[in-house]
């Protein structure tokens, strides 16, 4: 057994761990050498195949960097795109991917590469701010897709983004970039706009400061046509979204609100811009929302007397 001060590097061995370790070297395990400096900017050198911004970063910050690298875009990666992609030598990046792959944040993909694994999802599944969120909207959801047979989406704001929580879609939906667990920008898309409506000031300056993207024609990008339309959106109740983030589509999105009446997510119908007028769709939307805000209140006020 090797005490805390050991200098010496010490080979990781999963087989031979405790009932307590979740599987991942300490990072006292991996000491720098005496007189190593601590790397500078991204990508300003190269060091044993790696790059030196990973020099006195802890593990985990390294296996997050690893979990990151996965994407809408790229949920299947080679070893050789971890390592490139995070910047990581190529040795640290299959030690670190086989422990993934033994506890299940990884799964092993053919010929040679490797997913999210579905211990991941379980963690995901105990998120008490999606889950109970998701299991109270999801009858009102339902009743608005047999109603409309068209995209219902639920989304909460997380950072600048609108985190999609749950989506029906049918058969006949149109396509849409959303999906469950994805993230859109918060000013071209309609639940984006009602939950940039009703947040912080800061939260809009942040959006417009760091640059409004024009993903079509029809997208938002002058920050005084989007507060204009940020104060439509809390006056009326419901946010339009007409073509902004794809050419064809169109959505209607109505605030859910919790305890206190603050807004804690946005529901939306999202259709083909030539299937309906979104104003007819809107009481529907709306009814849907306050219906789930009242369940979610309701659930929050047994919780407290429970």
């Amino acid at each position: 057994m090797i005490t805390v001060g050991d200098p010496r590097r010490v080979k990781h061995r999963p087989g031979r761990r405790n009932s307590c370790s979740h599987g991942f070297p300490a990072e006292w395990e991996y000491p720098r050498r005496h007189g190593a400096r601590r790397g500078g900017g991204r990508h300003h050198g190269r060091v044993a195949g790696g790059s030196t911004q990973w020099q006195g970063r802890s593990v985990i910050s390294k296996v997050v960097s690893l979990l990151d690298a996965f994407g809408p875009t790229t949920p299947e990666l080679s070893l050789g795109d971890l390592a490139r992609i995070t910047g990581l030598p190529v040795s640290t990046t299959y030690r670190l991917a086989t422990e993934l792959v033994e506890w299940g944040g990884l799964e092993r993909a053919e010929p040679a590469g490797y997913r999210i694994g579905m211990r991941l999802w379980e963690l995901g599944a105990l998120a008490p701010r999606g889950g109970d969120l998701r299991e109270v909207a999801m009858p009102f959801m339902q009743d608005l897709y047999e109603a409309t047979h068209e995209n219902v989406h639920l989304a909460v704001r997380d950072g600048l983004e609108a985190l999609y929580v749950e989506t029906i879609s049918g058969r006949e939906s149109v396509p849409t970039r959303s999906r469950r667990g994805g993230r859109l920008p918060l000013h071209a898309t309609g639940v984006g706009k009602v939950l940039l409506a009703h947040a912080p000031p800061e939260v809009l300056t942040a959006v417009v400061e760091g640059g409004m993207h024009r993903y079509t024609p029809y997208t938002v990008v002058a920050p005084g046509h989007l507060r204009r339309a940020l104060t439509e959106v809390r006056r009326q109740g419901v946010a339009y979204a007409r073509g902004e983030m794809s050419l064809g589509s169109q959505s209607v999105a109505a605030p859910v609100q919790g305890v206190g009446g603050v807004v804690v997510a946005a529901l939306a119908v999202v259709l083909d811009q030539g299937r309906a007028d979104l104003r007819r769709l809107a009481p529907a939307v709306r009814t849907a929302a306050i219906s789930t805000s009242r369940a979610l209140q309701e659930r929050a006020r047994l919780t407290l007397t429970s």
